[in-house]
């Protein structure tokens, strides 16, 4: 089991980030949380990870925070969820505001997050309520200070980059498309499209 992984990040698609450890290179997912505080390309990162193993691919996962580990490895063990829906959660809100909605019961806050219906936050709810209190504060796993990425880029990239880790996070294409449309001329990174598509789809 990997479980740790300290290197120089390659490249950034969300939601994967390619980091070169002793000049192997590793293709890890990341959900948005921890994706927003990456440092740029070029720079070290330390990830605590888990591994999933399918029958058609071995999957790393990796995080900044150890209570995210925590939450994902939790989240694993619920009733129809799965590695990608746990993704997609910690990439719509952090541990402790997951926690939040679980103790409160809000129903409504967890069915905006994608692929998450009514059935399924009821789940969470019911099964993870006696989980989230152990989730902690946790600590940054070493990530050093992110910088301004200032990449040299066309014009489009962010946009297309955006629309393709909204997929990547269960929006169906079209949605992700609007929703990265409709704040793109507000932001100009790729990280920044996702962070105010999946606020807004959060607020409505």
């Amino acid at each position: 089991m990997i479980g740790r992984l300290r290197g120089q990040v390659l490249a950034k698609h969300p939601p994967q980030v390619l980091i070169d450890v002793g000049g192997v290179g590793y293709e890890v997912e990341a959900p948005m949380s921890t994706f927003y505080d990456l440092p740029a390309v070029g720079e070290e990162v330390a990830l605590v990870t888990h591994l999933v193993v399918r029958e058609d691919a071995h999957v790393l996962y990796g995080f900044l925070h150890e209570r995210d580990r925590a939450l994902f490895r939790d989240l694993l063990k619920v009733t129809g969820v799965g590695a990608k829906m746990a993704l997609a959660i910690l990439s719509g809100m952090d541990a402790q505001r997951f926690a939040v909605c679980v103790e409160q019961e809000d129903i409504t806050g967890l069915s905006r997050l994608p692929g998450i219906g009514r059935k399924t936050a009821q789940r969470l709810v019911m099964e993870m309520k006696d989980r989230v209190a152990g989730l902690g504060t946790g600590a940054v796993a070493g990530v050093l200070p992110a910088r301004d990425i200032g990449a040299s880029v066309a014009a489009d990239a962010p946009l297309v980059d955006a629309v393709s880790a909204l997929v990547a996070l269960g929006y169906k294409p079209a949605d992700a498309g609007r929703m990265a449309r409709a704040v793109a001329e507000d932001v100009k990174t790729s990280e920044e499209i996702i962070r105010a598509a999946l606020k807004s789809a959060g607020a409505g």
